[in-house]
Order: C-alpha cells, then sequence, then structure tokens
C-alpha cells in the first residue's frame, strides 16, 4: 500500500521514488511540498522508497524508520523530518527523530517488524525497477515518466498538461489516451 498525501478522488496524481539520504531527493522535497500547496485538492502524491544502500549507507534504514513510523500513523510527519534534518544520519539519530516526532522506535529494533518493513521497502524498489527508475529522484505524473528537472516549474508545467489534456479530451467526449 502507498504511503499517500491528499485528495484520494484528485484528478492528478503524482508518484515519487526519493531515497532520504540522496542529496537530490533532499532538494526536489522542498520542490514538491510548493506544488502540493499550490495544487491543493487537485493532487494527490504518493512516495514510494528507492534506498540504494550502496551510495547511501543509511537510505534502507531510513525508509524503514518512515515506515516503523507509518505502523503508527505518522508517516508523513518522519518523511518530512528525516528530508528536513540537518544532523548526519545514523541509527541512533533515526530512532531519535522518531522519538522527537512521538513514533515508538522500539518497533524498529524489533527484528520481526524491521523484516517485515524491509519487505515493504523492498516491494517499492521492485515497482521502481519494472517502472524504469534508475535514479533518485524519479516522479511519474498520471502514471508517465517525468523526464524533466525535479523542480516546481517542470513539474508544475507537468501537472498543467496534464490538466489540459484531461480537459481536452472531455470536451471532445472521450478519454485521455495517456494520462
Amino acid at each position: 500500500m502507498d504511503n499517500v498525501f491528499g485528495n484520494r478522488f484528485a484528478p492528478l496524481n503524482i508518484v515519487a521514488y526519493g531515497s532520504f539520504q540522496c542529496r537530490f531527493s533532499i532538494a526536489a522535497y522542498a520542490e514538491v511540498r510548493l506544488l502540493q500547496e499550490v495544487m491543493g485538492s487537485q493532487l494527490l502524491y504518493a512516495y514510494r522508497h528507492c534506498p540504494d544502500p550502496f551510495l547511501h549507507p543509511l537510505s534502507l534504514d531510513a525508509a524503514i524508520a518512515a515506515e516503523v513510523a507509518g505502523m503508527q500513523g505518522k508517516f508523513w510527519e518522519m518523511h518530512d523530518a528525516l528530508f528536513e534534518t540537518r544532523q548526519p544520519l545514523s541509527r541512533p539519530s533515526l530512532i531519535e527523530i522518531g522519538q522527537d516526532i512521538g513514533v515508538d522506535m522500539s518497533f524498529f529494533t524489533d527484528p520481526g517488524v524491521y523484516r517485515k518493513m524491509a519487505h515493504k521497502v523492498i516491494l517499492d524498489f521492485g515497482s521502481g525497477v519494472k517502472s524504469g527508475v534508475r535514479k533518485t529522484p524519479t516522479f511519474f505524473v498520471n502514471g508517465v515518466q517525468y523526464n524533466g528537472r525535479p523542480d516546481f516549474n517542470g513539474l508544475y508545467k507537468a501537472c498543467r498538461y496534464v490538466q489540459l489534456i484531461r480537459e481536452a479530451s472531455s470536451r471532445e467526449g472521450r478519454s485521455p489516451s495517456f494520462f
């Protein structure tokens, strides 16, 4: 099940594959937040994990920590805290960040829960590989991979393009063929 934020009936959806240790994902985070503000109820945003432990040694643990928070209804709080932190990530800092937002992080050190959450992260990663994700962040707008810059202007233009296609198709009485 995806971690989603926004209107579940929104005409626009963005699926993001990211990593909490990737500097490009970190930079895109603020851009996506602005896009969410501007698009409001027109946008449903989903975040999927795409850790790369070879490049970012704590990326898998950070994703698992976010899922542990998600078990407790605090995925987005942890997501935001991980992207906004200025401290280097470590297992102790992940626990501290979780505790600071009210997450019972004892689950993070429970081997059974850890494996279950790791499985969820691996499923996210696998869906990204199947969808052609080769780097983080990667975005899909209404199911189509967005290949532009991962900034507000580019993502906003992609969303507006989808809206215009949908509007034109509905005026013509047909469904859009690719969105």
